[in-house]
């Protein structure tokens, strides 16, 4: 490719339906059980551990809707949730809308997506996935009967957008490539050979998805990309008229819609970088008709709203902090909610009544469970419904964190969350785990975890690196972490490793980085350029043939994502990635050691990636530190789909870091 020839002796292993291929993956588990069997059982221990921490008969906060309470409950053992609603009081009879442990009877993976109820009440629209693909066959249950009925929707998303009229009902098809390009208008009953074609998004760079908004008056077709987005919309009273255009794609400028009484409310990157807000009559969409409710700043990103009868809510990022906003519609009232962690995320909850003076919202920190609140806007009241409960105990006291900030390798201050119990020793006695990701302007959030605190109570530092590629610091923050300056990214997370051993939270061989997809990427290029700092990496299904895999477009998410990593086709962007890709830049230097995991059935970043990288390692590192492979055969991208069992390829990373440092319980 222009001119440059590259050796790929691993390509074969691209073949999934290859025997050879299947038994070379099984040899590679069978290899590294083998490595870690001396940890065999305190992995099981591990397990039993973090899973006696969770309430295994758990229930979830109610919220109310059209006269029901809906919640999601788990039962004693069981490994997936239970869907129910009771009919207007807490107190009436309990109506199952799914159980997933039965659906899920029979299959090694099961994932529910896209539940959706009939304007009329009588039926529910939900999508399973049976494979770990993401492509999900939407079935439909009578909620009068509670039968499943045969008919069923192929391929799609797993989400339908109900029209009022109960029978007619919009979905998303995806291409051989994965990404949704289609959207079909079924009439409820018919065959599914019968659904009209509504809308084709040809642009190759593009996914499309339809949706029906919260004051279910209208339904829209959003096509996004990574810098561009347009919607198209009719009434949900009218659903066989021709989709309308809200606003058409202008590259470069994204917006979100919301719909109430007598305005669209839109949240825009148009002339504002961090997005500001806007609203424009129904009757007029075009972006010349939009006026400003809140106005564009240079260090707060607007990344969420909620709209109320007497309130606007809105979710910004300052200073990689989350803040939730209330003002009133009349202007009496301008307030931000008060949090006082050092590093914490604010989010907004279920709010699905315009005319409610309560908000809910949910708050999280690395020290404090997962909380869901409620606070009334009028009178300021606010109250804990549910706090995430710590089966066994937990002692938020034992435990501090920190957010500090780091000095790059430009100068840049990049974030840093730490977390780590009260009497850690400060001599760099400790190992620590930096976790990182940085890319697609995703934020990692500091939250809490219970499975985290076997590690700390084991003495680990957990720090999270908020580096370039991410949003936490606003959209520029993004900006300066993808295509041409996607070096940033990768210097910043070693900036923070190279902080974490000045200041003696650690030292020399106790440090070890994880991180997963893309963030995979990161921990494939860090530990190329340098791989002395770290003892040992956890890349979680990692995005590590760039090159190859931007250049293959018949694989899922290759031309969507020109915008994230830059077309290969083009010189300029194929030399640059071709001077990061983890796979590209393998060389004859030690690694740290190295546990590397995938799933066959990936449909993100495909098996092939790891499994060719850790293939590269072994042949030209001549590495003496261990370099293992962990394919899950049964699963994809998100791991496996229970609850628990999700947990023992935690244990089994745990137990890897704990080798390491000697730790045998």
């Amino acid at each position: 490719m222009h001119g440059d020839v590259r050796q790929d002796p691993y390509y074969w292993l691209k073949e999934r339906e290859d025997q050879e291929v299947v038994d070379y993956l099984n040899a590679e588990n069978d290899y590294t059980t083998a490595v870690l069997k001396p940890t065999e059982k305190f992995q099981e221990d591990l397990f039993q551990e973090i899973k006696s921490r969770i309430k295994e008969d758990d229930q979830s906060v109610p919220y109310l809707r059209d006269g029901y309470y809906y919640y999601t409950r788990f039962e004693q053992g069981k490994e997936y949730p239970i869907i129910c609603r009771k009919k207007g009081s807490l107190e009436a009879d309990e109506q199952v809308l799914l159980d997933v442990n039965e659906l899920a009877k029979g299959h090694d993976y099961y994932k529910i997506g896209g539940m959706s109820l009939s304007p009329n009440d009588e039926w529910l629209a939900f999508g399973e996935d049976t494979v770990s693909r993401r492509i999900y066959t939407i079935r439909f249950k009578n909620l009068k009967t509670g039968e499943i009925i045969e008919n069923k929707i192929e391929n799609t998303t797993g989400g339908v957008a109900w029209a009022n009229d109960s029978h007619t009902l919009f979905y998303t098809q995806k291409d051989e490539t994965l990404r949704p390009h289609k959207i079909y208008k079924h009439k409820f009953g018919q065959a599914q050979e019968k659904d009209v074609l509504i809308f084709v998004e040809e642009d190759e760079t593009f996914a499309c998805a339809v949706f029906r908004s919260k004051s279910k008056q209208y339904i829209f077709i959003g096509s996004n990309a990574t810098l561009t987005t347009e919607f198209r919309y009719i009434s949900a009273d009218a659903p066989d008229e021709d989709f309308v255009v809200f606003q058409e794609r202008t590259r470069g400028i994204e917006y979100s819609v919301a719909h109430y009484k007598e305005h669209f409310y839109i949240i825009t990157n148009h002339e504002a970088q961090n997005f500001r807000l806007m609203k424009t009559s129904l009757d007029e969409t075009a972006l010349e008709h939009w006026e400003e409710v809140i106005a564009h700043r240079e260090d707060t990103l607007l990344e969420d709203l909620e709209i109320f009868a007497n309130h606007l809510v809105v979710v910004e990022r300052r200073n990689a902090l989350t803040h939730i906003r209330i003002q009133r519609w009349d202007g009496s009232k301008d307030e931000y909610l008060p949090f006082d962690d050092p590093a914490y995320v604010a989010y907004l909850g279920t709010n699905l009544d315009y005319e409610n003076e309560w908000l809910r919202f949910g708050y999280t920190s690395l020290t404090r469970p997962s909380s869901v609140y409620e606070y009334n806007m009028e009178s300021g009241e606010r109250r804990l419904l549910k706090q995430q409960e710590v089966v066994g105990g937990y002692d938020e006291s034992a435990y501090t964190s920190e957010r500090i900030f780091v000095e790059g390798h430009d100068g840049t201050a990049v974030p840093m969350s730490l977390v780590y119990k009260k009497d850690l020793k400060t001599d760099g006695g400790n190992p620590a785990l930096l976790y990182g990701y940085g890319s697609y302007g995703i934020s990692i959030d500091p939250t809490f975890s219970t499975t985290r605190l076997s590690m700390l109570d084991r003495g680990f530092v957990y720090a999270i690196a908020h580096i370039r590629g991410g949003e936490e610091l606003g959209r520029a923050w993004y900006d300066n972490g993808k295509l041409l300056t996607k070096q940033n990214t990768f210097a910043d997370f070693i900036s923070c490793g190279e902080y974490l051993l000045q200041h003696k939270y650690t030292t020399k061989g106790h440090l070890y980085a994880m991180g997963g997809s893309a963030g995979g990427m990161l921990m494939g290029t860090v530990i190329n350029q340098r791989p002395d700092l770290w003892n040992g990496v956890i890349a979680a299904v990692p995005f590590v043939d760039v090159v190859t895999t931007m250049l293959d477009d018949t694989i899922p998410l290759t031309t969507g994502e020109y915008d994230e990593w830059g077309n290969p086709n083009e010189m300029a962007y194929y030399q640059y990635m071709k001077s990061y890709s983890p796979y590209d830049n393998v060389s004859n230097q030690v690694y740290p050691n190295l546990l590397v995991t995938t799933g066959l059935h990936d449909s993100q970043v495909q098996y092939w990636e790891p499994a060719k990288w850790v293939a590269r390692l072994r042949e030209q590192s001549q590495n003496p530190n261990l370099v293992l492979l962990h394919t899950n055969m049964t699963t994809g991208h998100g791991g496996a789909s229970g609850r628990f069992e999700s947990l023992k390829e935690t244990a089994m990373e745990f137990a890897f870091l704990f080798m390491l440092e000697g730790i045998t319980a």
